[in-house]
């Protein structure tokens, strides 16, 4: 990732509607969430959140995709991870400081 691809994730997470839609599609995995029920859970007006999603869209942090009439929303887990690892490359003078696990959502351990 480099560095205006970071500011752009960065500044669509700095506001509180986006931080908490882009948290609750995290939470709800790759299934994702339809606008609507991201709308009720946050109690954001639809027009305000279809703003809101589209900053976050832009900035490739969720995806979009139709089922019938609904609009349905996912966290995009590659860009996250990339931001994470572009925020901690050089933690601790570029030495591994702490274990490093992706979130790869619908994946199990063995």
């Amino acid at each position: 990732m480099d560095n205006k691809t970071a500011i752009t994730a960065l500044a669509a997470l700095a506001q509180e509607s986006r931080l908490a839609a882009f948290r609750l599609l995290v939470q709800t995995g790759p299934e994702g969430l339809a606008a609507s029920k991201i709308a009720e859970q946050l109690a954001v007006a639809p027009s305000a959140l279809s703003f809101h999603m589209k900053e976050l869209s832009h900035a490739g942090l969720v995806t979009a995709r139709s089922e019938g009439r609904f609009v349905i929303y996912s966290a995009n887990f590659d860009r996250m991870n990339g931001l994470i690892g572009f925020l901690t490359e050089n933690c601790c003078g570029g030495n591994v400081c702490s274990p490093v696990q992706e979130c790869c959502p619908g994946t199990e351990e063995k």
